[in-house]
């Protein structure tokens, strides 16, 4: 993985995790917190998505399926919590 590449991967989990943020209780994580949400939900998203065999192609299709593991995530956090 390049510097480039990496940096990519780092500020596409940001925004994953920021949008994630906006439409489960309406602010983000803090940076750091967006960013581990957000990362954590990329490989969440393409991990479940790569099991029904759907890619994802480009920078939008990325985002959508880590915004969408992200909320998968935080669901999951808030079902364990409770």
């Amino acid at each position: 993985m390049t510097l480039s590449s990496f940096l990519v991967f780092i500020l596409l989990g940001a925004l994953a995790g920021w949008i994630c943020g906006l439409m489960t209780k309406g602010s983000g994580f803090g940076a750091v917190g967006n960013i581990i949400v957000g990362i954590v939900g990329a490989f969440l998203g393409n991990f479940l998505f790569g099991l029904l065999g759907i890619v994802a192609f480009g920078l939008l299709g990325r985002l959508i399926f880590a915004v969408l593991g992200a909320l998968l995530f935080v669901w999951l956090l808030k079902f364990i919590r409770k």
